[in-house]
């Protein structure tokens, strides 16, 4: 049984002041490297037009200044080479003064990303995309974990609910948050089923779960006839309306009516995913 009576309004998993919280933490960490001479360093590599790319970065950069993480943001046009991509990538592999690096996706069309990505040193791979992480995250050895899932986990365990023994349903099987953010549920024992495009009857398994997690990228696709009341709902999705509002995977006004638990958007997992990002920089600073 959850804990939570399905009449009351859901509470708010406020990713926004979880966040604050972490940076807080995390620069006293960053004030203790220096004072043993290191100062974690990210580098950022961007390229194209997207603009809510170049938002992304702008708000990662900011917040590891605010930290005392010194960023270096490396900027290409759209008709960047993929060869230059990749020397851009081994140049800061080779850089001692580096300690993560991120490529924000997308990249332009005729660029292989998944070709850039495996490039960077597993160490310095602060998303936490390179094979060899993921592989170690489903073999349960110590790796870099994707920022965003890792996002999704400490909200809910700051919030105290509980996942051992519960059933968890994730809407999403991508390799960047649907696949890692089953096995970080499977660590922590939950009952874990993950649906997708292909799954018959969404909404009757999504209705099973006491954790739900949506992870699509479609507005507003999980409504209050799928959550089990006093649910946990919790989503990873941003998504632009034709009227230029934000809007998650989630129909939050009905929702909230519905789940025990429930993330904004925004001001949910994405604060967080940043600060996990600056958490996981940090670490292997801490470990060089």
């Amino acid at each position: 049984m959850l804990d939570c009576a399905a009449s009351m309004t859901a509470r708010i998993l406020d990713g926004k002041s979880l966040a604050a919280a972490t940076r807080t933490a995390l620069k006293r960490k960053v004030e203790a490297l220096v004072q043993r001479g290191v100062r974690p360093g990210l580098g950022v590599v961007i390229a194209g037009d997207n603009p809510a790319s170049k938002v992304y970065v702008r708000n990662k950069t900011l917040a590891a200044e605010e930290t005392g993480v010194r960023s270096r943001l490396l900027e290409y046009g759209i008709h960047v080479s993929e060869a230059e991509l990749m020397q851009t990538v081994a140049a800061l592999n080779a850089d001692s003064a580096v300690h993560g690096i991120l490529v924000q996706l997308p990249l332009p069309k005729h660029i292989d990303a998944s070709r850039v990505l495996e490039s960077i040193a597993p160490a310095k791979d602060v998303d936490g995309f390179h094979e060899a992480n993921l592989g170690a995250l489903m073999a349960g050895r110590p790796g870099v974990v994707p920022c965003t899932p890792l996002a999704c986990m400490r909200l809910i365990e700051h919030a105290g609910v509980q996942v051992a023994g519960r059933r968890a349903v994730v809407v999403g099987r991508s390799n960047i948050v649907g696949k890692p953010l089953a096995h970080l549920l499977l660590q922590k024992d939950a009952t874990v089923t993950i649906c997708h495009s292909k799954s018959v009857d969404l909404g009757g398994i999504c209705r099973s779960a006491d954790l739900l997690f949506a992870a699509v990228g479609r507005p507003k696709l999980i409504g209050a006839e799928m959550v089990k009341p006093g649910a946990c709902v919790v989503d990873v999705g941003i998504n632009r309306l034709p009227d230029g509002k934000l809007a998650g995977d989630v129909d939050f006004d009905a929702v909230r009516r519905v789940a025990g638990w429930i993330t904004p958007v925004p001001g949910g997992v994405g604060p967080m995913t940043i600060a996990m990002l600056l958490e996981n920089c940090i670490r292997a600073a801490t470990t060089e």
